[in-house]
């Protein structure tokens, strides 16, 4: 009856379910957000089309679900949609006249603002700039330049505004920048960004709701579906909120409430209360997973039991006291939420894996998968079997490794550097990992990503092949495992009759590519809950 027929109908050369022992079908059936159908023959499901049935022919295309980017950070990207496009600069020069060439066309006194997704390695100089530079390119406005989600560097104007003089604490967990001479230079990291970024006035909300239109298209255009978005304030959630009420998320949001900063278990409290309103406002688009901690730094500060490389004094940064931290994480999994933190390097993971096993102790019967480490940058075979013997779920970013990996081999050198991500490691002990891009750190993409943990290859070679794995493992962690992850699995991962229509369409088989031709792999069509998001190129 055509009153029952499909909205959907695909016709592909492979539609690969990725349920265990079940052959590739041919044909896809869609009725509003949900798979009804599959078929091993290619006109099998033709009996559902009927004329209002959009019909997709596509005899030499290969299917496969949406990926999930299970670290990402889309608020970021969405802010880059309008911010100075710094990433594109080669020098500290063209770095400062794009910042010039904006502050032509903005108000004096009002803030301006860079993109994150660039690293001080790809310019000329190799080197950050400094307040001073940045004071040249304009002395009339702050400036707020970041770099990832770990580091800032503000102009003069920007310090004098937030009150930060030579004589200024410096913020446990933080670092205030200084030259060689001991004055300021602008550089603010981890604990210490709020100093400035607390001054930043809220983007106007229309500009916001625009850039995570523009955003989610760039992630769907790479064969994404879902993020689960790592470091989202109260403010944040609310913006998206209003995205989604006004039908501009066009891929999945799962985000986790930002505690970085906090220090005590009163304050994760104080956000908790905040998040009540959102407990039961979810809904297949846009939902709160649970409260993201932060235990040490990033590529400078990660928690590293033994000395940097370039420092043998260091040791890098923990953010929080290990009881403080039980605490806080105890306060949320209290009150039903999840909780994941990040733990870079192998000292941070080793407290983070001491803090779980307190939280598990106390707290019996807690559900799976409540508590889940971020990043496990360094963890070793030791604390891969501890993490999977308490049932912590991981997060990896091979993205992050390959676009850093000359930066981190600065700090932590090269032996340390092949042991960042270990997948193979974590897949052979049975361990719930999954993968995702930690944007705008790494460059987020389906196949890019799968490239990466298939080969090991970064900026500088390939570094620790005896970590990757293979590409069905590689797509489960963006797929199976991620759904697992965000307890999605009967929606999910896998395309079954029942589940949500968000699938993928590829002009070739990217099982069947190799070196750059998966690395660039891009699809032709992403499909979220039936919807088109990314059409067909031209």
């Amino acid at each position: 009856m055509t009153d029952h027929a499909a909205d959907l109908l695909i016709r592909a050369g492979a539609v690969h379910t990725l349920v265990p022992g079940m052959a590739p079908q041919r044909a896809l059936a869609v009725r509003g957000d949900r798979i009804v159908a599959v078929s091993e023959d290619l006109n099998g499901l033709d009996p559902m089309a009927s004329s209002r049935t959009a019909v997709h022919d596509l005899p030499g295309a290969t299917v496969l679900p949406a990926f999930d980017d299970t670290h990402t950070h889309l608020v970021f990207a969405a802010h880059a949609a309008h911010d100075v496009p710094v990433h594109q600069a080669r020098t500290i020069p063209e770095f400062l006249d794009l910042i010039r060439q904006r502050a032509a066309v903005t108000p004096e006194g009002e803030w301006i603002r860079t993109t994150t997704n660039w690293q001080e390695l790809n310019l000329a100089e190799r080197r950050m700039p400094t307040a001073r530079e940045l004071d040249r390119a304009t002395h009339r406005h702050p400036v707020l330049v970041k770099r990832g989600g770990h580091n800032d560097v503000v102009n003069t104007y920007a310090l004098r505004l937030a009150g930060i003089t030579e004589d200024t604490p410096v913020p446990p967990g933080g670092v205030i920048g200084r030259d060689a001479d001991g004055h300021l230079d602008g550089r603010l990291i981890d604990n210490a960004l709020p100093l400035v970024e607390r001054l930043l006035p809220a983007p106007d909300q229309a500009r916001r709701i625009d850039g995570l239109r523009l955003a989610g298209a760039q992630y769907a255009a790479s064969g994404i579906g879902t993020v689960r978005d790592c470091a989202v304030t109260p403010d944040d959630y609310r913006v998206l909120l209003a995205a989604r009420e006004a039908g501009a998320l066009n891929i999945r949001v799962r985000a986790l409430i930002s505690a970085l900063g906090l220090t005590d278990a009163g304050q994760a409290e104080d956000l908790l209360d905040a998040m009540e309103e959102w407990r039961y406002g979810s809904d297949p688009w846009l939902g709160v997973w649970g409260v993201k901690f932060g235990l040490d730094g990033g590529l400078e500060a990660g928690a590293t039991e033994e000395p940097y490389a370039c420092d043998h004094t260091f040791s890098g940064t923990l953010m929080w006291e290990p009881d403080a931290l039980v605490a806080a994480v105890e306060a949320v999994v209290r009150r039903g939420w999840r909780v994941g933190t990040h733990a870079y390097g192998d000292r941070a993971v080793r407290v983070l894996l001491d803090v779980y096993e307190r939280v598990l102790e106390r707290n019996p019967g807690l559900p799976a998968g409540m508590l889940v480490m971020e990043h496990g940058g360094l963890a070793g075979p030791e604390q891969r079997a501890r993490a999977v013997k308490l049932g912590i779920p991981v997060t990896i970013q091979q993205p992050l490794l390959h676009d850093t990996a000359e930066v981190e081999e600065g700090f932590w050198g090269p032996e340390r550097v092949a042991r960042i991500f270990p997948a193979r490691g974590w897949v052979d002990l049975g361990a719930q990992v999954s993968a995702g891009s930690d944007f705008p750190v790494g460059q987020f993409g389906a196949m890019r990503s799968v490239w990466g943990m298939t080969t090991r290859q970064t900026v500088i070679g390939v570094k620790g092949p005896e970590y990757a794995i293979s590409y069905a493992e590689a797509l489960a962690l963006h797929t199976t495992q991620a759904a697992r992850l965000n307890g999605e699995e009967h929606l999910r991962g896998r395309l079954t009759p029942g589940r949500l229509a968000d699938f993928t369409v590829w002009d070739r088989d990217p099982g069947l590519c190799v070196d750059e031709a998966l690395r660039d792999l891009a699809p032709t069509h992403t499909f979220v809950g039936g919807g088109l998001v990314t059409p067909a190129r031209t």
